[in-house]
């Protein structure tokens, strides 16, 4: 006998982009209720791309928070920025409905807020202060250039001087994966930005976590941002992530919060069919 099958709406968007083919895709898939942690796992890794987030819609009196959680092809992570932005880009502009501003209840990172304002979705997460390390050998090694600083976070962050060294880094990716899997961080790489239209740039790589080269990282500028208005004296700043796809993020340092603004965009939209008894009673 065929298994009952649920049918649930997803989306795929591109986060920190203007137009498809750029920024950072992510799946969103809204559900009704949660399925067992092993089926998102297996969603996300069926999906294949940096982050699926996970959206329970609240609705009626209910309405304030909606339940997110976010998975890349082989673990949970604690905060996704680039996806906390596509979902916002689902209810906002793709569902009916939703009125900004948004708060979305996570497992890990607390409440976060997305409201809209100057054309952008602007993402209200936590500043994550740095302090100073010595670099460490086996990453810089594995980076195969040395950085004029190291700061420690949530992430590793190598500074440079020179955006074209940032642009010209190829690490070894495997061992890149053994080193930070150690203390479970991914790595951002970063430098003042030499163009009128930035103040930093920066990659990020996080293999460990199923993630050789994120294209645009949200979550890493609650690092950035805070490092890069310390060090430039100013709170308001724009970053240019420097992947392949590559998109810019606006970033706004409010006390022990930052504001982290992008436009999103829709890619596709359909449906995936789970087995009912995925979903525990």
């Amino acid at each position: 006998m065929a298994d009952s099958l649920r049918a649930l709406d997803f989306y795929q968007i591109d986060a920190f982009a203007t137009r498809v083919f750029e920024g950072n895709p992510a799946a969103v898939v809204l559900l009704d209720a949660w399925p067992d942690d092993a089926t998102l796992a297996a969603i996300a890794a069926e999906h294949n791309l940096a982050e699926t987030a996970f959206v329970r819609p609240a609705y009626g009196q209910d309405a304030a928070v909606h339940e997110l959680r976010w998975f890349t092809p082989t673990c949970e992570v604690e905060l996704c920025g680039h996806a906390t932005l596509a979902s916002a880009h689902v209810l906002l502009r793709c569902r009916d409905g939703f009125t900004p501003p948004l708060t979305f209840s996570t497992r890990r990172a607390g409440r976060l807020g997305v409201d809209m304002a100057d054309g952008m979705l602007w993402l209200d997460f936590p500043a994550q202060p740095v302090e100073a390390a010595a670099p460490p050998a086996a990453l810089t090694a594995a980076l195969g250039a040395t950085p004029s600083a190291w700061r420690v976070g949530p992430n590793h962050m190598a500074v440079f001087d020179d955006p074209a060294t940032v642009d010209a880094l190829r690490p070894d990716l495997d061992a890149l994966a053994r080193h930070a899997a150690g203390d479970n961080r991914g790595l951002i790489v970063t430098a003042p930005a030499h163009d009128a239209d930035h103040d930093f740039v920066s990659r990020y790589f996080a293999p460990h976590h199923g993630v050789d080269e994120d294209a645009v990282t949200g979550s890493a500028h609650c690092m950035l941002a805070p490092y890069w208005a310390q060090v430039l004296g100013r709170d308001t700043l724009a970053g240019r992530q420097r992947s392949r796809r590559g998109g810019t993020v606006a970033c706004r340092l409010a006390g022990a919060r930052v504001h982290l603004g992008g436009h999103a965009v829709c890619y596709a939209h359909g449906r995936i069919h789970i087995p009912d008894d995925r979903f525990p009673a």
